[in-house]
């Protein structure tokens, strides 16, 4: 599948990122864990940790799937709001998913502290504002679920928004607890991590078939075979070529990332924006001095459509950066992308087996949330290989139909 188009910004700020050999030969392994993107690099990393003999392999470059194209926003608050998140699955589990998210992002705050390569994680807050004045009452009701169940949010009326931004809007909710990263770094530097605690890493290695067996899983490369008694299959959208699964949704979205500002705009702390609306837009800034902008989701295309694409969907995403902060009329766009987006229809990721692959997991993080739902997944999944049972799983089923079934609160 053909992920990503356009001109990406991420490769630039690491130039010379660490490469890793091809398989030649067989191996065996406790666990292979097949695509080396954020899901991938999370949980090699993690289950480095424990020990176990883990071999992760690509078909590309390292980070050079949907991960690329990632814009690198890391909120606790999703897609689907905790009032939708509430209303569709339960008090209980709605509540249980944004928990899951809050601490996920707490952990990922923790990297930088652990890794070589800085994976530029930077703590930010989060302005969620209403497109228009019809959707404040369900901002209202959003912050008064959040803050009922312990989560830091503040509700701003119109004129709070304007006193801390250069554009007005009927109202907002203003979160802390979020943060903002660079995927290419961050996905180098946990996967670099994970090598030197020694899993085995093999990019440019396409598996080709599986053989699955009362004793594991033969996959089968170009030039040699690994047989593991696990896999983890960590192929983000690519998943759908694998195996259909009936509540996941592709499409494509756009972005684009300015050149440097001589000044950023009036824009408080820095934070994460995006809007209410369905699609939405959302807008961040970079380290450098410049300003990430994203959106513009449309139905799924030829890649050769996307490519032309590009060129419009980024002048619009221009203009709307303009109508929000005027004072920056003129901006140039600096690289501009486009690449495959997945969802679900429930709002929730995919995690954990399925009866038609035994002794294989998987990491589906469809959603805007995605780099979070991958650092749970990996939680997850390195506690269930060790033999500890997660019922949170149930939430994330692949094989879910109805509300997921009762979980208990997230363990520590």
């Amino acid at each position: 599948m053909n992920l990503i188009s356009g001109l990406l910004p991420w490769e630039s700020t690491l130039p010379n990122p660490p490469a890793y050999p091809s398989l030649e030969g067989d191996i065996t392994c406790d666990c292979l864990i097949v695509g080396a993107g954020m899901g991938g690099a999370m949980t090699a990393y993690r289950l480095s940790l424990s020990g176990a003999d883990i071999v992760l392999i690509d078909k590309r470059a390292i980070g050079n799937g949907s991960s690329h194209a990632n814009t690198g926003l890391l909120q606790i608050a999703n897609d689907k709001s905790l009032t939708s998140c509430i209303n569709t699955f339960g008090e209980e589990q709605g509540v249980l998913f944004y928990k899951l998210c809050k601490r996920a992002l707490g952990k990922i705050l923790e990297l930088p502290d652990q890794l070589d390569i800085d994976p530029l994680i930077i703590p930010r807050s989060s302005l969620l504002y209403a497109s228009t004045p019809e959707d404040v009452p369900l901002l209202l009701q959003e912050y008064e679920t959040l803050t009922t169940h312990g989560f830091d949010a503040e509700f701003w009326d119109e004129d709070k928004v304007r006193a801390h931004y250069a554009f007005s809007k009927p109202a907002a909710l203003y979160s802390r607890g979020d943060a903002e990263t660079n995927p290419f770094r961050t996905v180098h530097s946990l996967i670099s991590k994970a090598h030197s605690g020694g899993v085995n890493i093999f990019e440019h290695t396409r598996a080709r078939h599986y053989e699955f067996s009362a004793e594991g899983v033969t996959c089968h490369t170009d030039h040699g075979r690994i047989f593991a008694k696990h896999v983890i299959f960590a192929m983000g959208y690519e998943t759908q070529e694998m195996k259909k699964d009936r509540g996941a949704e592709l499409i494509n979205t756009y972005a684009i990332k300015t050149r440097p500002l001589k000044k950023l705009p009036k824009w408080h702390e820095q934070s994460l924006i995006w809007e209410t609306a369905r699609p939405y837009l959302y807008f961040r800034t970079t380290p450098d001095g410049c300003i990430i902008a994203g959106g513009k989701d449309e139905q799924l295309t030829t890649p050769e459509r996307r490519e032309v694409r590009i060129i419009s969907q980024s002048r619009r995403l221009l203009e709307e950066l303009e109508a929000l902060f005027p004072e920056i009329r003129g901006v140039e766009a600096e690289y501009c992308w486009g690449g495959v987006f997945g969802s679900t229809r429930d709002g929730l990721p995919f995690v954990g087996p399925h009866p038609e692959f035994p002794h294989c997991y998987f990491i589906e993080g469809y959603g805007g949330n995605g780099t979070v739902y991958s650092m749970i997944a990996s939680e997850l999944l390195a506690d269930t290989l060790a033999g500890k049972y997660r019922p949170e799983l149930e939430l994330f089923s692949l094989t879910r139909t109805t509300k997921p079934s009762p979980a208990p609160a997230v363990q520590t």
